[in-house]
């Protein structure tokens, strides 16, 4: 599975948190986790923390590339639900188990989520849900 896509993606800043990488772009981020890592709701407001810091004023997505397993506590969608802004969110993974609990984190989520198994897909689908809010400027 490869981070960068084929089209020209710049990386704006990269974040290396305990639990793993993300990599902010114009207008979406990149999560990948440790293997093993938590993704607790306090680890989650560094992620929140990062999307406010970039995306204050503007439309953006987020991307789980799940290349390594690690658990997730399914209430910080609660919260990732109150990001207005926040306007894609994909699941990168080619594992069946992440397939399954996409299903489930989809419960919590009840917003714009979808699965795939290649990441040019995710970013494809990801650009057309916040081109049109990112227009409005």
């Amino acid at each position: 599975m490869k981070i960068a896509s084929t089209k020209k993606s710049i990386v704006v800043r990269e974040y290396h948190l305990d639990i793993g990488c993300v990599q902010v772009f114009e207008d979406y981020m990149v999560a990948t986790f440790d293997e093993g890592a938590t993704v607790t709701l306090e680890r989650a407001y560094q992620i929140i923390g990062i999307s406010e810091i970039h995306f204050r004023d503007k439309d953006f997505g987020y991307i789980s590339l799940r290349k390594n397993s690690y658990a997730i506590d399914p209430t910080i969608y609660n919260y990732l639900r109150g990001l207005d802004n926040l306007k894609a969110f994909a699941i990168v993974s080619k594992k069946e188990i992440d397939m399954h609990n996409f299903k489930i984190e989809k419960l919590f989520y009840k917003k714009n989520m979808e699965f795939f198994i290649e990441y040019d897909n995710a970013l494809a689908w990801m650009k057309k849900k916040i081109k049109p809010a990112k227009r409005k400027k």
